[in-house]
């Protein structure tokens, strides 16, 4: 297995319900370390460069209006297996076909405004993690 470090986003909406600590405490019961942390409020121009992957999709001016009209929460997770470890742990991006259990299962009410956003893979993952994060920011502990 690899130490792999994963961008995991807390969403306005689990931010507006204080579900910061629930969510941050299933990262951490998993055994994903933050090694780097930061709340933002997004400006629209954040918010469409970030998801600017997206900007075809019919959802793509929901999206943006969602993540910014209140702030979030940027994480760097690391761990073995982070960013599949993370996926798991999120859910299905439906959260009515998400598992009880699963942050999105247990706390989302839609696909648009679903409660965590985590990267897909290595590539995407070193993309999204520097959007938010300096290497100066990332705090690496011991295991």
């Amino acid at each position: 297995m690899a130490v792999e470090r994963t961008l995991s986003i807390i969403k306005p909406g689990a931010v507006a319900k204080n579900l910061i600590g629930k969510i941050i405490t299933r990262f951490e019961e998993e055994g994903l370390q933050i090694i780097a942390a930061r709340m933002i409020h997004l400006t629209p121009e954040q918010a469409q460069a970030f998801y600017a992957v997206h900007r075809e999709r019919p959802f793509y001016p929901e999206l943006v209006a969602y993540m910014t009209e209140s702030p979030i929460i940027a994480l760097v997770l690391e761990g073995e297996n982070a960013i599949a470890r993370n996926r798991d742990l999120m859910g299905a991006t439906d959260p009515s076909k998400a598992m009880p259990g699963t942050i999105r299962g247990d706390f989302a009410k839609s696909i648009t405004r679903n409660t965590v956003h985590g990267s897909d893979a290595p590539e995407t993952a070193a993309t999204e993690i520097a959007f938010f994060f300096s290497q100066a920011d990332l705090c690496p502990r011991a295991c």
